[in-house]
């Protein structure tokens, strides 16, 4: 029964139907291959699968090791056109419909996120996958099929983008960062830029915390999880959508409540990393009071090159904090 069922996929996953331009469009197969990669590591659980910057992460690191035409690497393209494939299926948010182009496709990765909940990967197929001998046989069978001349790049750690990225947020300063953020929106097309935006993104929500030792920097709360649920969040000091500035200096770890106070000037934090509570606020005495914070310091990286810029909390303090 097993045996039937690998034929059966194989079958399926070796006939994508795809574009035969430059040689055939090789987007399906790298999204299935990240899809793969994750599901062996452990980072997609479910045969529900997600867009996330890990996964559009995987598919920019697996392009760049397997292909050496002129296509355009658009993580959206594959994640919609997949559905053409009878191993998968999209399920839209409740109310949305999916916005496509005159051309039948998918406008943006934005568009993507905003109506797709997920994408549904046969339940059969994904017992499969979660077997490594199995993951591994279908990766074998895809890298031989479609990427015969670069195969042996695919275990290649000369291609690691993650790691890339992650030095430009650790050792960038502002400055360089914006410019290189900017550099990137005036030569990507839009599609590209959106994606680019996005793993950035994603790199610095997982790394901020990991810097803080998963503490709230004002609160001290820790929590840590065996799952992949994140329990505290990254905060932008100075928002991205003014800064363009994703580096270690520009965030914060903070709880939820503690972040959306952050966020609306009710507390901030000085340039001798002392809290300061807004005036404004009006509160019981609980164990939950933004108060009690008023006059202590932050935690800080045990690196002092990763402690928030002071001219970034000048900012903060000076355009958002509640007098």
């Amino acid at each position: 029964m097993e045996e039937e069922s690998i034929q059966k996929y194989l079958h399926q996953v070796l006939r994508l139907k795809r574009s035969a331009s430059n040689g055939g469009a090789p987007h399906k197969p790298i999204l299935l291959l990240s899809i793969f990669e994750l599901i062996r590591k452990g980072d997609i659980s479910s045969n529900q699968i997600e867009i996330t910057p890990e996964l559009v992460l995987e598919f920019k690191s697996n392009w760049s090791k397997l292909v050496v035409t002129q296509h355009s690497p658009n993580f959206s393209l594959p994640f919609f056109h997949m559905r053409s494939e009878p191993f998968w299926r999209l399920i839209t948010n409740i109310g949305m419909n999916i916005p496509l182009t005159s051309s039948h496709s998918i406008k943006s990765l934005n568009a993507l996120k905003e109506s797709i909940a997920f994408a549904e990967l046969d339940k059969e197929f994904f017992r499969l996958l979660i077997d490594p001998i199995q993951n591994g046989l279908f990766v074998d069978q895809l890298l031989e099929k479609y990427f015969h001349e670069t195969r042996t790049n695919f275990n290649s750690k000369d291609y690691n983008v993650y790691d890339q990225l992650e030095t430009q947020m650790l050792n960038d300063n502002r400055a360089v960062y914006s410019s290189r953020i900017k550099e990137l929106k005036e030569s990507l097309p839009q599609e590209q830029f959106e994606e680019e935006i996005f793993v950035r993104g994603g790199i610095f929500k997982k790394e901020i915390p990991k810097i803080y030792n998963y503490h709230c920097a004002i609160s001290g709360m820790r929590i840590e999880s065996s799952t992949n649920a994140q329990l505290v969040d990254a905060c932008h000091i100075v928002p991205f959508a003014i800064s363009k500035d994703d580096t270690i200096t520009n965030g914060i770890s903070l709880s939820p409540n503690i972040h959306r106070a952050f966020d609306r000037g009710l507390i901030t934090i000085n340039s001798e990393y002392i809290i300061r509570v807004s005036p404004a606020i009006k509160e019981n005495d609980s164990p939950f009071s933004l108060k009690q914070f008023d006059g202590k310091q932050i935690i800080l990286p045990t690196n002092i090159h990763f402690y928030p810029s002071i001219e970034n909390l000048d900012w903060h303090r000076k355009e958002c904090f509640v007098l």
